[in-house]
Formats: structure tokens, C-alpha cells, sequence
């Protein structure tokens, strides 16, 4: 018997696949406990809209994702930092910094928990950060420290 899948469930698929199982599963265990449906002619028919619906948001999301990448390649972001008389800077720079750098010279809000810094930045000078926006996309954005 086939059934589209509405919630995910171990060993057998994802949310909204259509898979084969035996009628006795899909009768006495996936389709009342609400896990799947019959694939039935308008079932089926649901299931494309909802995908329909599902890619035009990824889509458009990409589209998003793509012009923020962009906007962040452009230039290095500038952030100043308290230093000694050596050019060591007072603590370190952290991607809480660097996520409020973006937001007031590019004008994106990007949270700080998808910043990753290679290295501990100490001192002043240029590095890079990685930004990870999921879905496999990510974009390096260099940073300069300045001396305030």
C-alpha cells in the first residue's frame, strides 16, 4: 500500500514522501496515529502543491541568502578595538562583534551563532570570518581591527 508520509518517522522517510508499506502498517499503525495518509488520487494532489510551495520558498529564500552574500563580499567590515601601546588588543573579538558590525555598516541582521572565527584575533590587523546560513550555503566575510 502506498502512503504519503506527514510527519517524519524512523526507517521509513521523510515528511511528505510517498513510500510503500504493508497494509497492516499503514492501517493499524501509520494512518491513525496520524503519521501518514492514502495515497489517494487528491491526496496525491495535495502533496504536489504543498512541494510547488515548498521550492517557490526555497527559492525565494536563496534569492535572499545570494544578495546578502553579495552585500557582505563587497568590502571588509572595519572594527575597533581597545589596545595597548604594543597593538595587542584588551580581550579578543568575538562573533557577537562581528554580527553587530554587519548590522550597522551593511545594514543585515545575522545571528551570531552562525559566525564562526578560524582564529583567536588578539591583535590588529585583517581576518575572516564564516558565516553559515544552512542549507549548505555559507560565505567568508573579512574583517579589519582597527584601534579605536
Amino acid at each position: 500500500m502506498q502512503v504519503i508520509l506527514i510527519q517524519d518517522v524512523d526507517n521509513l522517510g521523510g515528511a511528505n514522501e510517498l513510500v510503500t508499506v504493508k497494509n497492516g502498517y499503514a492501517r493499524n499503525f501509520l494512518i491513525p496515529k496520524k503519521l501518514a495518509v492514502e495515497a489517494s488520487p487528491s491526496n496525491l494532489k495535495q502533496l504536489e502543491e504543498k512541494l510547488k510551495v515548498k521550492r517557490k520558498k526555497e527559492e525565494k529564500m536563496l534569492a535572499e541568502i545570494n544578495q546578502v552574500v553579495a552585500k557582505l563580499q563587497e568590502g571588509a567590515l572595519k572594527l575597533g578595538a581597545k589596545t595597548g601601546t604594543s597593538g595587542k588588543i584588551f580581550g579578543s573579538v568575538t562573533s557577537l562583534q562581528i554580527a553587530r558590525a554587519i548590522r550597522e555598516q551593511k545594514g543585515y541582521e545575522i545571528d551570531r551563532k552562525k559566525i564562526t572565527i578560524a582564529d583567536e584575533v588578539k591583535e590588529l590587523g585583517q581576518y575572516k570570518a564564516t558565516i553559515d546560513f544552512g542549507n549548505g550555503k555559507n560565505t567568508e566575510v573579512e574583517f579589519e581591527v582597527v584601534a579605536e
